[in-house]
């Protein structure tokens, strides 16, 4: 388990959508390795109860829809109910697709907008409540090094990921005097059961695209997101932080030291 011990979350509570398993999993691992309560939510019901099950007492799974409006009521209510109060949200929960723009068709774009928008408004709409009366929290929104950048075969989502890096600075502006940070992190290409799907590999050289040579691994954007989380960013709000090992600082090239 990868722990973040100078990031104290010790009697916060939180919601981790899309927790079930890959980066969403990992985050909900070191939020409650640095003492947070969790409700890991998502449609991946057998692997969702295993995570929590693993991750211990502190923990809880509930099946959610992020695209309904009632199920995000029902997951805040039942997090406030188990634990006492809600402090913080990671809207992780999204689907990946590659298409070319011309290609992608409208009833598909509109599904990845609905799930990696549409839902994450639902959520922070829904949870804002809660929060001013837990006196403030921390909301995270995962977005994507897309939603920094034009990048290829990305129609839908990549403008999903713009569109949270924008609501997540109104958010900001909006709730800072409610003592409630928004934050998004922007990971690059990163080792998940997700991505794995599509045959990148691990390891130091395995993803010369970026200054790093690799890709990013699920603890490493964890580490972020408890961060942001976590009293440490108690004066970060409406950043947008990219763990991508450098890809989004322009454009890769093969740097000797002497040459």
């Amino acid at each position: 388990m990868h722990e973040s011990p100078h990031h104290d979350l010790t009697g916060r509570n939180l919601i981790i959508t899309g927790g079930a398993r890959g980066l969403g999993a990992e985050a909900a691992r070191q939020a409650v390795a640095a003492g947070a309560h969790v409700l890991i939510t998502d449609v991946l019901d057998e692997d969702g109860e295993r995570t929590a099950r693993e991750l211990g007492d502190r923990t809880r799974f509930l099946h959610h829809d992020v695209t309904s409006q009632e199920e995000w009521r029902r997951a805040t209510d039942f997090a406030v109910a188990e634990f006492g109060a809600l402090h913080g949200l990671v809207n992780n929960a999204g689907i990946s697709t590659g298409s070319l723009l011309e290609s992608e068709s409208v009833e598909h774009f509109r599904q990845v907008l609905d799930v990696n928008l549409t839902g994450v408004f639902i959520g922070m709409k829904t949870v804002i409540p809660a929060l001013k009366e837990a006196g403030g929290g921390s909301i995270v929104n995962i977005s994507s090094a897309a939603g920094l950048m034009g990048l290829a075969l990305t129609a839908g989502y990549g403008a999903s990921k713009w569109g949270v890096r924008g609501l997540t600075k109104i958010g900001a502006v909006e709730l800072g005097t409610a003592r409630i940070r928004v934050n998004s992190v922007h990971p690059g290409m990163t080792y998940t059961p997700m991505t794995a799907a599509t045959g990148i590999e691990r390891g130091e050289g395995a993803y010369p695209n970026t200054p790093m040579g690799r890709v990013g691994e699920a603890h490493e954007i964890a580490g972020a997101v408890v961060f942001l989380l976590s009293d440490a960013a108690s004066y970060v709000t409406g950043a947008e932080l990219a763990v991508d090992g450098g890809w989004t600082t322009g454009p890769t090239v093969a740097y000797v030291m002497g040459q």
